[in-house]
Formats: C-alpha cells, sequence, structure tokens
C-alpha cells in the first residue's frame, strides 16, 4: 500500500494494489474509487485531503506477509 499526496490538487491517493486502473466511480462526494480491468479495487482518491488529519498515521492488527 502507498500513500500519495498531489499538493496541486489537494488530494490523497491511497494505492492498494498496483497496476493500472481501468475504471474510476465516484461513491461519495470528493471519494473516488479505482478499479482494474477484472473489477478490483487498485486505489481510493480522497479529495481537499489537507482538511483531513494527516499528522498521524496508525495501522492495527494488519496481517503482514514475510518477504
Amino acid at each position: 500500500m502507498k500513500l500519495h499526496y498531489y499538493p496541486e490538487t489537494d488530494s490523497l491517493y491511497i494505492e492498494l494494489k498496483a497496476g493500472p486502473g481501468a475504471e474510476t466511480r465516484e461513491i461519495a462526494e470528493g471519494l473516488s474509487v479505482d478499479f482494474d480491468a477484472s473489477g478490483a479495487v487498485v486505489g481510493l482518491d480522497i479529495d481537499h485531503a489537507s482538511a483531513l488529519d494527516l499528522t498521524m498515521l496508525e495501522t492495527i492488527a494488519l496481517p503482514v506477509k514475510a518477504a
């Protein structure tokens, strides 16, 4: 998972899966989801990201794969 902040558009992109998106759907105002060609979610795009409190990132009980 990768987080990308784009100051020129004030958007935060959460990349869940590497690879290109084939379709984007806005599921709520300011929140779009990118899907690959098979329909799997590849990322989330959040508008007005500077309005969010991004000063702390916390993860809880994530499944970790061995490298």
